[in-house]
């Protein structure tokens, strides 16, 4: 799993996320970081953000550009 550690994500990168209502089927939905909402360093199951649709959910995947 990628996006554990808030150094590896910015605003305006492309990521893969979890919708908290996505958490038990695994539903991965994409979009650009607006906001980094996590404030520790590193979070076990994700670092959490908001994309620029205003969706909000943990990281699991960053895409390479």
């Amino acid at each position: 799993m990628q996006g554990q550690n808030r150094k590896d994500i910015y605003p305006g990168l492309e990521v893969g996320i979890i919708l908290k209502k996505d958490q038990r089927n695994g539903t991965v939905t994409y979009g650009f970081v607006k906001n980094i909402l996590t404030s520790a360093a590193f979070h076990s199951r994700g670092i959490k953000v908001r994309l620029d649709d205003g969706q909000i959910g943990r990281v699991v995947e960053i895409i390479e550009e």
